[in-house]
């Protein structure tokens, strides 16, 4: 009986290993190609604004973070660094700068969703037609199937410190 246990939490370990491996190989395994420099340099000459997502943050960590530039066009939201990888990645606009999951959380609901996130060594999503950029302030890359914080970048200064 003894050994019958053993061999069925260790068969339920592995079993969990392979599934949280799997979750987290899957996004890495088909996501497509990058945007290649010539399209992020065309993208980067239209810029209004510009970014940092930064490794450090609060909400950040180990498994979830973002670094690199992000450039804010009218058209356009270009990133030029790196991402963890993971599932189901979403950009958001923000319209204050937030740097945790609770504080996404608050204004996720003035946010708008821009587009999907689904290369790791930069970006490129269309800023949909009906957006105005200049309405928000903050990037954020949220995590949409685990509600998980990844990382923000501030583009320019939130209107409740220039007020």
């Amino acid at each position: 009986m003894r050994r019958w246990l053993t061999l069925t939490t260790t068969h339920l370990a592995v079993l969990a290993l392979g599934f949280g491996g799997g979750i987290y190989a899957l996004p890495i395994l088909t996501a497509p190609e990058a945007p290649d420099e010539e399209v992020l340099d065309r993208v980067a000459a239209e810029t209004l604004y510009a970014g940092r997502f930064v490794r450090d943050l609060k909400g950040s960590n180990g498994l979830h973070w973002g670094e690199g530039e992000v450039r804010v066009s009218r058209s356009h939201i270009a990133h030029f660094g790196r991402l963890a990888p993971g599932p189901d990645y979403k950009l958001y606009l923000a319209p204050r700068f937030v740097d945790t999951e609770a504080a996404f959380l608050r204004v996720k609901d003035v946010s708008r969703r821009v587009g999907d996130v689904r290369t790791f060594n930069g970006f490129l999503v269309d800023v949909p037609t009906d957006t105005d950029v200049r309405d928000y302030t903050t990037v954020v890359i949220w995590c949409e199937s685990f509600g998980q914080f990844i990382s923000a970048a501030e583009y320019q200064a939130s209107r409740l410190t220039r007020e």
